[in-house]
């Protein structure tokens, strides 16, 4: 993993514009920090989504077409905490339904608690957690023929360009069988002064995570990041419909990256481009869709209409 680090941070910082993998937001700390953060009340997504799983809780039993007698394997990625997948998991349970739960992030802190919470929590469920590359994983799980059914939530996808979304959707179907399922959770489009403060909170809090991207590469990779002289940036418009988030050097400066053995040059107010944040409505997500052999099935959204939780169905394997 490590190796991966200093290559990606390698090839980010020698960009033009700089960039950062937001996949690297989350070490034990960004992960802290990430669960403060659904809980803000400027962050509208997480409580959006955990209503559909609060309040729709048996549809998405129904869309997913799965039956108590048949056992399936559950397969989350990025399952960070796992706040609204134990909303169905506690329903599958108590209906009896036959099952695991694969739980994957490149977190390994992320799903050390999740499986903690879960022996507590909901202790008779079956949880056979993944650390590493999501299609590895499921590659090794295709292996086994049993239906599947792969959770892809809290607009995960949306942290990829379009181009990037529709090879990921392609690559997630040709590690998929025949009648797979994909819950996906997208945030809709919306007006920016609903998601504008999502990404750039009264508390800080944030600032803090995209800040704390730094601190790790000073911590992992004998980085001389000075996090005072950097700031958070985030912008929107309804039109484009994706949010950006930037780190913004205060000052012209110069950084130099220990193991990496390079330095980097910084102007005044030049921009590291550290996440996307894409929002959705039908006719996007079918464009993403529309060389894969996946189908819609059904859609569900909370009530003001904020956040849809799609269902969606694999086709005939092409191989």
């Amino acid at each position: 993993m490590i190796e991966q680090f200093k290559k990606d941070i390698e090839n980010g910082m020698s960009s033009n514009p700089k960039t950062l993998p937001s996949k690297y937001f989350y070490d034990k700390i960004g992960d802290d920090l990430f669960v403060q953060i659904m809980d803000l009340p400027e962050y509208y997504l997480t409580r959006s989504e955990l209503e559909i799983f609060t309040t729709q809780t048996q549809q998405i039993i129904d869309a997913l077409q799965v039956t108590p007698n048949t056992y399936f394997e559950l397969i989350e990625l990025g399952a960070g905490d796992g706040l609204k997948t134990k909303k169905l998991l506690e329903a599958l349970d108590k209906q009896h339904y036959k099952f695991d739960f694969f739980p994957v992030d490149i977190s390994q802190n992320a799903l050390d608690t999740l499986e903690e919470t879960l022996k507590t929590e909901l202790p008779t469920v079956s949880v056979n957690k993944k650390q590493g590359d999501y299609f590895q994983i499921l590659e090794s799980l295709k292996k086994t023929h049993h239906p599947k059914v792969i959770l892809f939530l809290g607009s995960n996808m949306g942290n990829m360009s379009d181009e990037v979304a529709r090879d990921f959707i392609y690559e997630l179907g040709k590690n998929l069988n025949k009648n797979n399922k994909l819950l996906l959770g997208v945030d809709l489009i919306k007006s920016a002064s609903i998601v504008l403060p999502a990404y750039n909170d009264s508390e800080g809090i944030t600032k803090a995570f995209n800040l704390n991207l730094l601190q790790r590469i000073n911590n992992e990779l004998g980085g001389f990041f000075n996090m005072d002289t950097f700031s958070h940036h985030s912008e929107y418009t309804e039109k484009e419909g994706v949010a950006k988030s930037f780190l913004v050097s205060n000052a012209k400066q110069t950084v130099h990256i220990k193991t990496l053995n390079k330095t980097f040059q910084f102007e005044k107010g030049e921009k590291i481009a550290t996440e996307i944040s894409r929002k959705y409505n039908d006719e996007i997500l079918n464009k993403i869709i529309e060389n894969t052999d996946f189908q819609i099935t059904k859609k569900l959204t909370d009530s003001k209409e904020y956040f849809a939780n799609y269902v969606l169905n694999r086709g005939e394997n092409e191989n």
